[in-house]
């Protein structure tokens, strides 16, 4: 990543210098199909003209590109040399008149990384697939351009593809000769936001209209796509659904119509995010195409991240922020209107369950860590742009916008959107100019409610004081506010809008009774509304989920919950109570066999399928980092023992079958486990209604092949059952998941000597060489992963030095020596790359947590 950076000053003052009037950017992808002896990377022709005016002082500034080699460039007439004016990643130019013509020809290599023009070779039947994602700063590595977020310019794309080929991009296509596709130019964007789209993908159509209030009529032709191998599994149908009802609910809010054309939707594969916004093409991991049996929490997941990208086309991509600092502006936005409009306009009526439940627990993490960070933040650079994509700028946001909506009111905060496109449509922003419009339709000061929510860090924890008297009624009833955060200095209190919920017994259930919403703004607030009612059996601080914080709970409710969880009707209540317990897990408040005693008695009762998987993934982190290291396997045997159980009780063929089969395979230790796997597998064994689909059985042959069960000659048996793009995925996982020195070496040297994978062949690899059953076998690599990682993030793209200092750090070597070694590090090394420090400094207060949590399990030993 040498000489790939852009700081915020070095953008400042090329914005203040210059503004662009459009690009003209012509690829010849022609390449990506041909026959090549030539060493990588393969490359294709870019020829890029933009027109450019000097706004301000100076005659000299730089273009941004990143390439192997420039054939030609030439400014204003002028020809340049490459040799003088390209460095690798910036072409010089001087000499600028107050207008100005850049061409720039150039040879760009395709990626296999996922960043920038990333090529994929289908297993299946040998075709190529092409998609670009650029998000913060992978443009350049296909055009030259100006790359920072607020010079924005209309684009013309032209591009030459195989002529057996369909090319998309952010225009609809205005021509095509033979295998030469011209684009219509796109109104104002940002770089970051183009996109191509180039293959043989399967494509289906279909188009959207609407009456506008003017009487016009709206009409956006809608387009899917996806590898021809996963054509059998595309629904399209459902995915115009989502979207049409999007596309509804967002006209209905905004009163801006939707300014971009048409709106296409490309499901690719070795996709590294979720999605991507780019106007009128959006790009989804092909993850999304569901080629077997799965929950309908995958299909709320899925129809949340169109509705996420959708709000983008507002909140991003008409309306853009200036520079990183401000990512939040379309990512917390984005994050909240997508679970709004979700359960607004679709089927999925449980989306606030989902976001209180699973995103929240991403933003309570990262808020955690001693990188926290305002959700405004301090962006210095690109590289830590990159890092920023985290769960404070999304769920954190989202959640800081769901208080102000209940603050303001969601017809006031709605009128502030509204105001806030047309007044700033097409153009840059930063906070200030929200909050100025959210002043003006809420008639409120929002400045103070800035400071405390957007300009600060850390996470508060509510905690109830309950007082009753001798005739059990209630005396008084209080709400603490503490700070945490996990930098030095403890977060602000904050004022929050709550819902305080008293619940009882009634029958075999627990149900609210009384409900207060109060403004906790101190230290102390005392709901005043609740004295004189009866003694609850549950007091929950922020019922509804109205703000974000952690819960606590008094003495009396928690130990109702410890008996009677399961009988709290309301499933958001109930999520609540879920996430709370958690968070008493992860700060060593709860020991961690008392988090899996409490799933092993009421996970069997949740009727949320997404609520279920998130208890399910944390129980199994409870096991593996969070239990004592002497309880693990008593903890191993009884959590494999309960989802054994609750698999058989649960309705044939249902969702929750599915899921529990799912975590049994992951939590599988004993040898009856594993024969139950294999017979599973083999069909020799059944479990009523359980369909063994293609994705189960790899979710099943993992365990084996970690436990030595399943060798290398079962792995290949069950890719030639699976000969595709994502049996070659699962293949490569199992292969790395063996309980072999040898394997373990090799997996070593694929993913940190090398970089002959690909993104996801990389993610895939770390993934199976990661088990928690082989800690003695992956304990030489602690050392050796500290002597690489340096040199890994100096050679390799940032994503996959993110993916390799991320996936490989010796969390399972959970103990003081390894926290001494990352110590040792961080002390050695503090000229590393601020990004690289912040990713190891993650992983040691993860750490350190670990090992809090392990001395409060371990002091539970023997009650």
């Amino acid at each position: 990543m040498p000489g790939e950076n852009l700081s915020r000053d070095e953008a400042r003052t090329r914005a203040e210098l210059l503004s662009v009037d459009g690009y003209e950017v012509f690829l010849d992808l022609r390449s990506a199909t041909a026959e090549s002896e030539e060493a990588q990377p393969r490359t294709f022709r870019s020829v890029t003209t933009i027109r450019f005016r000097r706004t301000g002082e100076g005659d000299s500034t730089f273009a941004d590109l990143v390439a192997p080699s420039v054939n030609a460039v030439t400014l204003n007439g002028r020809e340049l040399d490459p040799a003088e004016v390209f460095d690798g990643s910036r072409i010089t130019l001087s000499g600028l008149q107050a207008e100005n013509v850049l061409v720039v020809d150039a040879q760009c290599a395709y990626s296999r990384t996922g960043e920038g023009l990333h090529r994929f070779v289908d297993p299946e039947d040998g075709e190529v697939y092409l998609y670009t994602q650029y998000e913060p700063a992978d443009a350049r590595r296909v055009f030259a351009d100006f790359e920072q977020p607020d010079l924005k310019a209309p684009f013309r794309f032209e591009v030459a593809a195989p002529e057996d080929w369909t090319v998309w991009s952010n225009g609809a296509v205005e021509s095509r000769e033979g295998g030469t596709w011209r684009f219509a130019e796109t109104r104002p964007i940002s770089t970051y936001i183009t996109a191509v789209v180039a293959g043989p993908y399967h494509h289906e159509s279909d188009l959207y209209t609407r009456t506008l209030d003017d009487g016009r009529t709206l009409e956006i032709p809608l387009g899917a796509m996806c590898r021809r191998g996963l054509a059998k599994h595309f629904d399209a149908d459902d995915i115009f659904l989502v979207t049409k009802q999007g596309l509804d609910f967002f006209h209905d809010h905004f009163d801006y119509p939707y300014p971009f054309g048409k709106y296409d939707q490309a499901f690719v594969p070795e996709y590294n995010i979720g999605a991507m916004e780019n106007p009128g093409c959006v790009t989804f991991r092909e993850e999304f195409v569901f080629r077997g049996k799965v929950t309908q929490a995958s299909f709320e997941r899925r129809a949340n991240v169109i509705l996420h990208e959708m709000a983008h086309m507002w909140f991003g991509d008409l309306v853009t922020m200036q520079w990183w600092d401000d990512l939040w502006l379309k990512e917390s936005f984005a994050d909240f209107m997508g679970a709004f409009s979700l359960v607004e306009a679709t089927r999925f009526q449980g989306g606030w369950v989902t976001f209180a439940n699973n995103r929240k627990a991403w933003a309570y993490r990262a808020d955690q860590l001693p990188s926290t960070h305002p959700v405004t933040a301090d962006i210095h650079d690109l590289e830590d742009a990159k890092l920023n994509f985290d769960g404070i700028t999304y769920a954190k946001g989202a959640s800081v916008l769901k208080q102000l909506v209940a603050y303001v009111g969601p017809d006031a905060f709605l009128e502030g959107a509204r105001r806030y496109f047309k007044r700033h449509a097409y153009g840059n922003t930063r906070l200030d100019d929200l909050l100025s419009v959210l002043e003006e339709t809420s008639g409120r000061d929002l400045k103070a409610w800035s400071r405390s929510w957007l300009e600060t860090s850390g996470v508060n924890t509510l905690t109830p004081l309950l007082t009753c008297d001798a005739g059990d009624r209630i005396t008084e009833l209080a709400v603490v506010q503490d700070g945490e955060t996990g930098s030095a200095a403890p977060s602000p209190a904050r004022p929050h809008r709550v819902a305080v919920g008293l619940y009882r017994h009634e029958g075999a259930e627990l149900v609210r009774y009384a409900r207060a919403e109060v403004d906790v703004t101190g230290a102390r607030t005392v709901v005043e509304e609740l004295a004189g009612r009866e003694r609850p059996a549950l007091v929950l601080v922020n019922d509804d989920d109205l703000t974000y914080c952690k819960v606590r709970f008094d003495e009396g409710s928690l130990e109702t919950l410890r008996g009677h969880l399961g009988s709290v009707t309301d499933p958001l209540a109930r999520a609540v109570c879920w996430s709370a317990l958690w968070n008493l897990t992860r700060d060593a408040l709860m020991p961690a066999r008392d988090f899996v005693g409490i799933v092993l008695d009421f996970a069997g009762r949740e009727s949320d399928i997404g609520v279920l998987q998130m208890v399910h993934a944390w129980a199994r982190t409870a096991l593996v980092h969070y239990a004592a290291p002497e309880w693990r396997e008593e903890g191993g045997r009884r959590l494999s023992e309960g989802s054994l159980r609750e698999l058989r009780l649960a309705e044939p063929g249902s969702q929750h079958q599915l899921t529990w089969a799912r975590f049994f395979a992951s939590v599988a230790a004993t040898d009856a486990d594993l024969q139950l796997l294999q017979g599973l597998l083999e069909g020799s064994a059944e479990i009523d209604g359980l369909d063994v689909d293609q994705e189960l059985r790899w979710a099943f042959l993992e365990p084996l092949a970690s436990h030595g069960v399943a060798d290398e000659t079962a792995v290949a048996a069950e890719l030639a059952r699976d000969d595709t793009a994502s049996g070659k995925r699962h293949q490569v996982r199992c292969l790395a998941a063996r309980p072999s020195a040898a394997v373990k070496d090799q997996a070593w040297a694929q993913v940190v000597e090398s970089d002959s994978l690909s993104n996801a062949l990389v993610d895939a690899t770390i993934s199976g060489f990661t088990q928690a059953s082989q800690r003695a076998l992956l304990a030489p690599y602690a050392e050796k992963y500290f002597a690489a990682i340096e040199r890994v993030w100096a050679e390799r793209s940032i994503q996959i030095g993110m993916d390799v200092v991320r996936g490989l750090f010796p969390a399972l070597q959970d103990d003081e020596a390894t926290l001494r070694a990352t110590d040792a590090w961080l002390g050695s090394h503090t000229d590393a790359p601020p990004a690289l420090r912040r990713l190891v400094l993650e992983s040691r207060d993860d750490l350190a947590r670990a090992l809090r949590a392990q001395s409060c399990d371990a002091a539970a030993s023997g009650r």
